[in-house]
C-alpha cells in the first residue's frame, strides 16, 4: 500500500519533468465506449485489484503480460484488468479469475534499475468478463462493461455525508497509526469526485483481495461506500487496540528496567550473605557438560542453551523452563553404557532360574550375547514377545537384563493414545517434557538397558496422533541411531538399547511395526511345564510372602496338578498362582491361631481350603453313537477337545441347521462337508435319496461359548459320514485340519496346544494335515509319548482311518 503511493510520487519512477496523479485528472473515463461482446486483451494480477479513476503502479513479469501491456501502450489500446483468484497460478485460465474487473488504459512502461519492469495503469470503468476468444500470443476475451449507479437526488444529503466521514475516518487513521506517508492525507482532502475518492480508498487502505473484489462487485455507489466505512471501522478499532497493546508494552518494558536495577542490589545483597548466585550455578553446568561423552553437535547445543540461559533473567518465567533443559541435557546417559557379562553358562543359568521352558527365547538371547562378544560391537535385537496373558512375556524382561548385566526399565503402552508420550513435548508449551522413551533412558542411567515395551498391541490412536507411528523410528535399527524426541530437539543414540516387546494379539499390531520386530511366540505352557513352575518358583514365592516356611506346608506333585486342573483354566499361571496364594493364606490362618492341621497336604483335602472344584477335565465320550466325532480346538487358555455331533431327521423340505453360537467360518466348514458328502455320496455308499428327503443337523455342545475357525472342517466331514453310513467312528481318535471343496485338508496352528489337549483327554490317534509334521517334530518327544499320528492329504484318507466298517445300531443312529 505504501509502495502504490511512494511510487506514484518518487522522481525516479516518474522522470524528473513529469509526475503521474494517483487520481486520474481524466473525469469522463466513465463516458469510453466499447462494442458488446468486443473482446479485449485480459491482463490477469495476482493480488491487486483497480479501481475506476485510481493510477496503480504494477510489476509484471510474465512473457504473456509483457507481451500484452508493451502492445497496448504502443497501439495506445484499452485492456482489461482481473484478479486472479489463486494467487500462485502462473498462467490461470479465464475460468480462475474474478469475473469483474476494470478497464484500464498503459499510462506508461518504466524498465527499472534492478531489471524489472513496472507499468502504471490507469482504470476507466468496470467490466463483467465474458467469453474467451484467445489464449495467444495473450488472453483474451469479451467484456461488458458495467455502469456505476450514482445516488438519486432524494439522498444527494445521505451521499455527501457518508463521503466526508469516510474521508475524516480514512484522515483519522493515516494520522494517528502511520500505516501511510503524511502525504496520503493531503491527497484525500483534495479528491473532489467522492465516487473516485472512494475508489482511491479502496485501493490504498489495506484491504484484503475479498474485500477490494466485493467492494468493484458493488454497482449502487452509495452501497459501496457504506461498505467501505463499515470495514474502514473495523480497521480503525482494531489499530485502536494495537496502539494500547504497544503502550502497554512500553509501560512493561519500564517497568522491567526498574525491575533490573532492584535485581541487581539483590544480587549484590546475596554475595554478601554468601549464598549460591546465578553465575556460579551456571559454572557448575559448565563443569558437568565437560565430564560428559556427548558428540560436538550435542556440545554445540548444549553451549547455545547455556548460553540463552545465562542471558535470560533468573525471574523471567521463561529461566525455570530453560533450567530444566539444560539439566535433563547434563542427566542423560550420554555415550554411557553398562559392561555386559558375556559369559554364556552364566546368561544360561539365570534365564533357566527365573523361567521354565521358553527355549526359542533363551536361544535368540545366547545367540546375541555370543555375536555380541565375537564382534565387540552390534545393533540389539528387537523382539516381540506374543502369546496368551500370563505365560511371563513381561518379567522376562528382568531375567534377560540380569543374565546380560544390563540394567531394566518397562514401559506399559496400554491404553496409549498420545503421540507425544512417544516423541516428548516440544518446549512451547508449558509443563513439556521427554516423551517416555526418553524418560526411561534417564531413569535407567545408562544408554544400553533392556527396554520393555509392555503390551504393544493395545496403543491407540485418536486426534492427538497415533503413537505406532512414533514407535517406528524407535524399533527400526536403520533409524534409531538417531531417534529424535522433540522436547530434546537433538538426536539420541537408541541401537544399543535391547528392546522387548510384548503381545497378546498380533492382529491389532499396525503392519509396519510389525515388520521391524523379530517374532517370537510364547505359547501357553503344557499341564506339565505348570506344575514344574508352581514347584520351582510360585509355591517358593508365596511361601515367602506369607512368612511360612517349608516345613508348615508341603503341597506334592499330584496335588498341584488337581489344583491345575480342577482350579485353574488358563495358558499362563497367574490364575494358578492366585489360587496357591489362597491356600497359603489359609495355611496361614491356622499356623497363626496354633490350630492342628496337616502339613502334608492330600489331594482331597483340597475342596476343604478351596471349595469344590471349579472345572472339569474334558474326556473322551466313546463311539456308541453314528455321527459324533472328536475334534481338537485351540483357545486363549490352551488346547481343548470338541465334539462335533450330527443327526438326521425326515423332512418334505430338507435344509441344514447348525447349532452351538458357530462364527461365519465354522458354518462354511459345514456347508463345505455336506456339499463334499453330496458330490462324493457314490465313493461313501450314500443313497442320494436321503439328501431330498432327510434335514441334516450339526451342532457343536456348550452352546454358551462362542467357536469359529476353520478347523473343525475335516471333524464335519466325517461326522456327516458317520451319520449318513451309519459308520462307527475309530475308537480314542481326534483330528484337526481345514478343508477345501476339492476334498484337500489344510494345515491350522496350535497344534501343541491341540495334541496336549488330547492326550489329556486319553485320546491316542490323532489325524492331522501332512504340513503340520513340521509343528509335531518341534515338541519335546516326553510330550508325544503314547500317542500315535496320522498324516493326510485328502478327506478320503481321513475316512478311512476314522471311520470304521462296524455300523451302529438303528437305535443310536440319530
Amino acid at each position: 500500500m505504501n509502495r502504490q503511493f511512494d511510487n506514484s510520487f518518487s522522481d525516479d519512477l516518474m522522470g524528473s519533468s513529469e509526475v503521474f496523479p494517483i487520481i486520474s485528472l481524466d473525469e469522463r473515463s466513465h463516458e469510453i465506449q466499447l462494442d458488446p461482446g468486443k473482446a479485449v486483451p485480459i491482463l490477469p494480477l495476482r493480488n491487486m485489484v483497480i479501481f475506476p479513476g485510481v493510477l496503480l503502479p504494477v510489476s509484471v513479469a510474465r512473457p504473456k503480460s509483457l507481451k500484452l501491456v508493451r502492445h497496448a501502450h504502443d497501439n495506445d489500446l484499452l485492456i482489461g484488468v482481473c484478479t486472479q483468484t489463486e494467487r500462485k497460478l502462473e498462467d490461470p485460465t479465464i475460468d480462475q479469475l474474478y469475473t469483474v474487473g476494470t478497464i484500464a488504459q498503459v499510462v506508461r512502461i518504466l524498465e527499472m534499475p534492478d531489471g524489472t519492469t513496472t507499468v502504471i495503469l490507469e482504470g476507466k470503468k468496470r467490466f463483467l468478463l465474458g467469453d474467451q476468444v484467445a489464449v495467444r500470443p495473450y488472453l483474451k476475451a469479451k467484456v461488458l462493461l458495467l455502469e456505476d449507479h450514482i445516488p438519486e437526488e432524494e439522498k444527494e444529503g445521505v451521499f455527501p455525508a457518508l463521503v466526508s466521514s469516510i474521508k475524516d475516518l480514512a484522515t483519522d487513521m493515516i494520522t494517528n497509526s502511520g500505516i501511510m506517508p503524511p502525504e496520503a492525507t493531503f491527497a484525500i482532502r483534495n479528491i473532489e469526485n467522492p465516487v473516485f475518492l472512494i475508489n482511491y480508498i479502496c485501493v490504498n487502505f489495506g484491504l484484503n483481495v475479498k474485500e477490494r473484489i466485493d467492494l468493484l462487485e458493488t454497482d449502487d455507489v452509495l452501497d459501496r461506500g457504506y461498505r467501505l466505512l463499515e470495514i474502514l471501522n473495523k480497521e480503525s478499532q482494531l489499530l485502536e487496540i494495537k496502539m494500547s497493546i504497544q503502550n502497554k508494552a512500553k509501560a512493561g518494558i519500564d517497568q522491567q528496567q526498574r525491575e533490573y536495577f532492584l535485581q541487581q542490589q539483590m544480587k549484590t545483597i546475596q554475595n554478601e550473605l554468601g549464598g549460591v548466585t546465578a553465575e556460579q550455578e551456571l559454572s557448575d553446568l559448565r563443569e558437568r557438560a565437560a565430564k560428559k561423552k556427548w558428540s560436538e553437535s550435542v556440545a554445540k547445543q548444549f553451549e547455545k542453551e547455556l548460553k540463552r540461559l545465562e542471558r535470560t533473567n533468573q525471574h523471567s518465567p521463561d529461566y525455570s523452563p530453560q533450567l530444566n533443559y539444560v539439566e535433563t541435557m547434563l542427566e542423560l546417559p550420554w555415550n554411557e553404557y553398562t559392561t555386559d557379562n558375556f559369559n554364556l553358562k552364566n546368561a544360561k543359568k539365570v534365564l533357566d532360574q527365573d523361567h521354565f521352558g521358553m527355549e526359542k527365547v533363551k536361544e535368540r538371547i545366547l545367540e546375541h550375547l555370543a555375536v555380541l562378544k565375537l564382534k565387540g560391537d552390534m545393533k540389539s535385537p528387537i523382539i516381540c514377545l506374543y502369546g496368551p496373558p500370563g505365560v511371563g512375556k513381561t518379567s522376562l524382561g528382568k531375567s534377560v537384563a540380569r543374565a546380560l548385566n544390563r540394567k531394566y526399565v518397562r514401559v506399559s503402552l496400554g491404553g496409549l493414545h498420545d503421540e507425544a508420550e512417544i516423541r516428548g513435548h516440544r518446549r512451547t508449551y508449558i509443563g513439556a517434557m521427554p516423551g517416555r522413551i526418553m524418560q526411561n533412558i534417564l531413569k535407567a542411567e545408562s544408554s544400553n538397558p533392556v527396554f520393555v515395551l509392555d503390551e504393544i498391541d493395545k496403543v491407540t490412536a485418536d486426534y492427538k496422533g497415533d503413537p505406532s507411528s512414533a514407535l517406528l523410528e524407535v524399533l527400526d535399527p536403520e533409524q534409531n541411531t538417531s531417534f529424535h524426541d522433540n522436547y530434546l530437539d537433538v538426536d539420541y543414540d537408541l541401537s544399543k538399547v535391547m528392546f522387548i516387546a510384548t503381545a497378546n494379539n498380533l492382529n491389532t499390531i499396525p503392519r509396519p511395526l510389525l515388520d521391524r520386530m523379530e517374532l517370537i511366540e510364547v505359547s501357553g505352557y503344557t499341564q506339565e511345564e505348570k506344575v514344574e513352575i508352581a514347584r520351582r518358583h510360585l509355591i517358593t514365592k508365596e511361601l515367602e510372602n506369607h512368612g511360612l516356611k517349608p516345613e508348615h506346608v508341603s503341597l506334592s506333585k499330584e496335588l498341584v496338578l488337581q489344583l491345575i486342573e480342577s482350579y485353574t483354566r488358563e495358558s499362563g499361571v497367574r490364575s494358578l498362582n492366585r489360587e496357591i496364594a489362597s491356600l497359603m493364606r489359609k495355611i496361614a490362618r491356622r499356623v497363626a491361631a496354633d490350630e492342628y492341621y496337616n502339613p502334608e497336604l492330600k489331594v482331597e483335602e483340597l475342596k476343604n481350603y478351596l471349595g469344590p472344584a471349579r472345572y472339569s477335565k474334558d474326556k473322551y465320550q466313546g463311539n456308541e453313537y453314528a455321527g459324533v466325532v472328536t475334534g481338537l480346538a485351540w483357545t486363549q487358555v490352551g488346547g481343548e477337545i470338541l465334539f462335533i455331533e450330527s443327526s438326521l431327521s425326515k423332512s418334505k423340505a430338507p435344509k441344514l441347521t447348525l447349532t452351538g453360537n458357530l462364527g461365519d467360518v465354522m458354518k462354511e466348514s459345514a456347508m463345505l462337508a455336506l456339499e463334499y458328502i453330496k458330490s462324493h455320496a457314490d465313493q461313501l455308499d450314500v443313497d442320494t435319496q436321503l439328501f431330498d428327503e432327510w434335514n441334516v443337523h450339526v451342532h457343536v455342545p456348550e452352546g454358551a461359548i462362542p467357536k469359529d475357525g476353520p478347523s473343525a472342517g475335516v471333524t464335519m466331514v466325517t461326522a456327516l459320514a458317520s451319520a449318513f453310513t451309519r459308520r462307527k467312528v475309530r475308537k480314542n481318535v481326534a483330528m484337526t485340519g481345514e478343508i477345501t471343496l476339492r476334498g484337500k485338508v489344510l494345515p491350522v496352528g496350535g497344534i501343541k496346544e491341540k495334541i496336549l489337549a488330547a492326550k489329556r483327554a486319553g485320546i491316542t490317534d490323532i489325524i492331522l494335515c501332512d504340513e503340520n509334521r513340521k509343528d509335531v517334530e518341534e515338541i519335546k518327544a516326553v510330550y508325544l509319548k503314547g500317542l500315535k499320528f496320522h498324516y493326510v492329504n485328502d478327506i478320503m484318507e481321513v475316512l478311512s482311518i476314522a471311520l470304521l466298517k462296524e455300523t451302529v445300531n438303528s437305535a443310536k443312529s440319530k
